[in-house]
């Protein structure tokens, strides 16, 4: 069994393209091949050849409770046992949801799917339904999923390859994305001046890129832009939602969008998604509107009670776990790399992390982009060598989840340390 990952990857390659069904995944960025995971429980998995690691890819973002949480593997054990797909309404659905509009005060209704590309691609269209408008306004390095429209200068796996966007997409969709730098306020201020805008969709903490925090007054200015505009304003928080606070990034920032985008959290680790805002704006959503849009397997039963069960364990005291076992680590990082001698910046959001290797703040995509990716590809295959899984990416966030305890990051702190003493 010492090879059942090569044998697997090789297998995978014959009959799945690059041997991956999400290309940051493939390890293209650190080198290496995949490691195929069996399972996981708490802050640890277990590959196909039966090591074990301390996990801070966490699905990326979608475990905050850690892996394989009974309550939420309970939850899908009883209803699966019920049954796993109708193509009809359940309870399960207006129970999330509720959840959603209860904890969201801009948002009054809500649509689920079954991914956060369905969700932005959606809030596009609903954009334009009500605005009659079709310029979208996007950051660079902000990668809100795969729809044509949002992949110019994305984030997440097309800076990770080093991808000019991505080819198949039309001259004239590709012509309604406008792209200014993440932070920049004043191009984005030009843009709606000159141009009729659908909409403006930024991640309100972006972690495409890294995790790279707005600066003061970035998301009140982009509420005052899309105000004076007529567009609509649309916060991607599928990492976010959920992760950084009870009322996601908007909560935390205080500024409060038109249109809502979600995933990852509120499916406790099944496919989900959600996109939602003021109820008039959502009339304009079929059946009650002209807006179409529609899904075979939205509002999954099953993924309805792992999203209710997780969300009904993230209270306060939660969230001030994940904010203070993130300070630790984040801490931890910065004394490690000052101690190795190693030119290193830790940014951190709550539950969120990257360091980036670079001596100077990150602030948008071109600031990322000056990171010494070789050296992080090193210091991850350094880290997986002691014993951590890390995400392949320097663009990527290390994800924390309340399987984390102090135990755990201490040790991880200690292999980052002794990691960054043998890139150095």
């Amino acid at each position: 069994m010492a090879h059942e990952s090569e044998r697997l990857y090789a297998h995978a390659c014959r009959v799945i393209p690059g041997g991956v069904n999400s290309p940051v995944r493939s390890w293209k960025a650190v080198g290496g091949q995949p490691l195929f995971l069996q399972r996981g429980r708490a802050a640890e998995v277990v590959d196909a050849d039966g090591r074990a690691y301390l996990d801070f890819l966490g699905s990326w973002g979608a475990l905050i409770l850690g892996h394989a949480p009974p309550p939420v593997s309970a939850a899908i054990a009883q209803r699966a046992a019920a049954g796993t797909s109708f193509g009809a309404p359940t309870g399960g659905e207006v129970e999330l949801a509720q959840h959603l509009v209860d904890a969201l005060p801009s948002v009054e209704q809500v649509r689920l799917v079954n991914s956060g590309t369905e969700a932005t691609m959606s809030a596009l269209r609903l954009a334009r339904a009500a605005t009659g408008r079709e310029a979208v306004l996007k950051f660079a390095g902000c990668y809100h999923g795969h729809a044509d429209a949002l992949l110019a200068k994305a984030g997440s796996g097309v800076v990770t390859l080093g991808l000019p966007d991505s080819a198949g997409v039309s001259a004239a969709t590709a012509a309604a994305t406008l792209t200014v730098a993440f932070n920049d306020l004043a191009a984005a201020q030009r843009i709606a001046h000159t141009t009729a805008l659908a909409a403006i969709i930024v991640e309100p903490y972006a972690g495409n890129m890294g995790c790279v925090p707005p600066r003061a007054g970035f998301l009140e200015g982009l509420r005052r832009v899309a105000d004076r505009s007529g567009a609509l304003l649309i916060f991607d928080e599928v990492i976010t939602g959920f992760r950084v606070g009870p009322a996601g990034a908007q909560g935390r920032a205080g500024v409060w969008p038109d249109i809502t985008c979600l995933g990852k959290v509120i499916g406790g680790g099944l496919p989900v998604g959600a996109y939602g805002g003021s109820r008039a704006l959502m009339r304009l959503v079929a059946p009650l509107g002209p807006m179409y849009q529609a899904g075979t397997l939205s509002g999954n039963p099953l993924a309805m009670v792992a999203g209710i069960a997780t969300l009904g364990l993230l209270d306060a005291a939660a969230y001030a776990r994940l904010e203070e076992i993130g300070a630790r680590l984040e801490d931890g990082l910065v004394a490690a790399a000052q101690r190795a001698g190693v030119a290193a910046r830790v940014q951190r959001v709550g539950s969120l992390l990257t360091l980036f290797f670079t001596d100077g703040e990150v602030r948008d995509e071109d600031d990322a982009k000056i990171s010494d990716r070789d050296r992080f590809a090193a210091f991850h295959r350094a880290m997986l060598r002691r014993g951590v899984l890390l995400p392949p990416s320097q663009f990527e966030c290390l994800f924390l989840s309340l399987a984390h305890d102090e135990e755990t990051i201490d040790q991880v702190i200690a292999a980052a340390a002794a990691s960054l003493e043998e890139i150095r």
